[in-house]
């Protein structure tokens, strides 16, 4: 074994320097890449990387984002607290991942374990978007139940996706980080075009436009089920299906039960629940004529760009300079500076920055930028610490439950702050009490400095799970090389 991973080791050096370099390796060596990965796994996989994370959750999760805040202002027309907590339902079905990844890795359909469930997400995309920008006036609730569809199928392409990286991961563990990486750049690059083209077209089309625009990448991962390259089981045992979902549901919940997984959990729900989103909030006083600074669709849409770029710029400062630092020590400093960081939103309300002569829209800007990269700074230790509490065997499942956990305290953090405009009365036309209700925010974003002590001291590079839970080396190839069903890998740590 040892053998052939350093032949595979050395190939892979020797195509590298076959590859281009020089002064056109900027423009070449992308492609280059692009055809080594397509290459080695195979191009509908490359191509159902692109089309989820770049097309469907990068573009299209920005132009959604910017067409449902318009279009629950201007179409629906509801209060900022209402639209608080209605975004928070529509995130609903990413809290459920767990039930999606196990459906994926216990019960194929016809024999695929992959390709149905991306038509079943592409048909989810087509029908709901199409339902929303057809429609002339739709009612709330169903408009609410289309965007959720919408959202739930952008979660079920996102973990079908994900397993497909894991079984690549698994055949090919030398392209592990370049398939990580494909799927950050295709992602990174995808909101950035997003984000940066959203405030156009909500102007020139209006909101149900940009969601008759969003069936294209509905279409696109629709498409990948259909090429994707996917090996055929014929001989699946549709009876011991409530069997593995048991043993599976046991395995997570005797993990959850260990005090070295549960603190961290409790800690990453409360940082992210407590820090209270009052987006909405901000976004209708951004585009108030008379208190706010009118800004137009196409300067949202530049805003938001523009955090993008410094969530990019957060994710390439912990990879080369944060990502060995102790996870308690690191996520101590960013809490603060998150927490600091909020302040810049009310300088921008109270109209400080005027004072000083910086205008609202480059304030507003830099404002985006800096807390894009500092959420993006917290989320990815959190990230690194998720994947070092999975134990060995249910890896995949465990690792979208811990996602879950995140999930619902952002979904708390959405009601909560949907709550504290409601109870401050900032509405489609009052924004006197937005003030205080930024400040209330920013204190909160500091209380998860008060429960640290669940996190353990240890950095990136250290254990944290007790040994018997890890596995032994020879378990993980075995399950690196079968790739078996969920309920193998499950007795695995049951050890027996």
């Amino acid at each position: 074994m040892v053998e052939e991973g350093n032949i595979g080791a050395s190939n892979k050096a020797v195509e590298e320097d076959n590859g281009p370099k020089g002064l056109y390796y900027c423009f070449w060596g992308p492609i280059y890449w692009f055809r080594m990965l397509a290459m080695e796994t195979h191009w509908s996989f490359v191509f159902a990387v692109v089309s989820t994370y770049g097309i469907s959750q990068g573009l299209g999760g920005a132009l959604a984002r910017v067409g449902t805040e318009y279009y629950m202002k201007d179409v629906q027309k509801v209060q900022p607290s209402e639209s608080q907590v209605y975004t928070g339902i529509t995130s609903i079905p990413w809290i459920v991942k767990p039930i999606w990844g196990l459906l994926t890795d216990v019960i194929p359909i016809r024999g695929y374990r992959r390709r149905p469930y991306f038509i079943l997400s592409g048909l989810l995309g087509l029908v709901s978007m199409l339902v929303i920008s057809l429609h002339g006036k739709l009612h709330l609730v169903f408009a609410l139940m289309a965007l959720t569809a919408g959202s739930a199928g952008v979660a079920i392409a996102d973990v079908t996706v994900d397993a497909c990286v894991a079984q690549n991961s698994n055949k090919n563990p030398s392209l592990a980080a370049d398939m990580q990486s494909l799927c950050s750049l295709m992602s990174a690059i995808g909101a950035l075009i997003g984000f940066s083209i959203s405030g156009v077209f909500v102007h020139l089309i209006g909101p149900k436009g940009v969601f008759g625009l969003l069936t294209i990448p509905a279409a696109l991962v629709f498409s990948v089920g259909i090429v994707l390259l996917e090996p055929h089981d014929a001989n699946f045992a549709y009876k011991e299906v409530s069997e593995k979902f048991l043993d599976a549901g046991k395995a997570m919940w005797r993990t959850l039960k260990c005090p070295e997984v549960w603190r961290p959990c409790l800690y990453m729900y409360l940082s992210f629940a407590l820090s209270l989103n009052i987006n909405e909030g901000l976004f209708y006083w951004y585009t108030d004529s008379k208190e706010g600074p009118l800004f137009s669709q196409e300067t949202i849409g530049y805003i938001f760009s523009f955090g993008a770029v410094g969530a990019l710029l957060g994710a390439i400062l912990y990879q080369n300079i944060l990502k060995d630092h102790p996870f308690r020590d690191l996520l101590f400093w960013i809490q603060l500076f998150y927490g600091l960081a909020g302040m810049l939103d009310l300088i921008l309300v109270l109209r400080i920055n005027l004072k000083f002569g910086i205008p609202d829209s480059v304030f507003v800007v830099i404002g985006e930028a800096v807390t894009q990269m500092i959420g993006r700074l917290k989320w990815m230790p959190l990230l690194v610490l998720s994947a070092k509490l999975c134990p060995s065997g249910i890896e995949g499942t465990f690792f979208a439950l811990l996602m879950s956990i995140d999930n619902f305290g952002l979904l708390s953090s959405s009601w909560g702050g949907g709550l504290l405009l409601h109870t401050l009365n900032v509405t489609r036309t009052k924004f006197g009490n937005l003030w205080l209700a930024i400040l209330i925010r920013n204190i909160f974003r500091l209380s998860p400095l008060g429960v640290l002590f669940l996190i353990p001291r240890g950095d990136p590079n250290s254990s944290i799970l007790p040994t018997e839970m890890l596995g032994s080396e020879d378990e993980t190839v075995a399950e690196e090389s079968s790739n078996v069903e969920l309920v193998s890998l499950v007795n695995s740590v049951d050890g027996r």
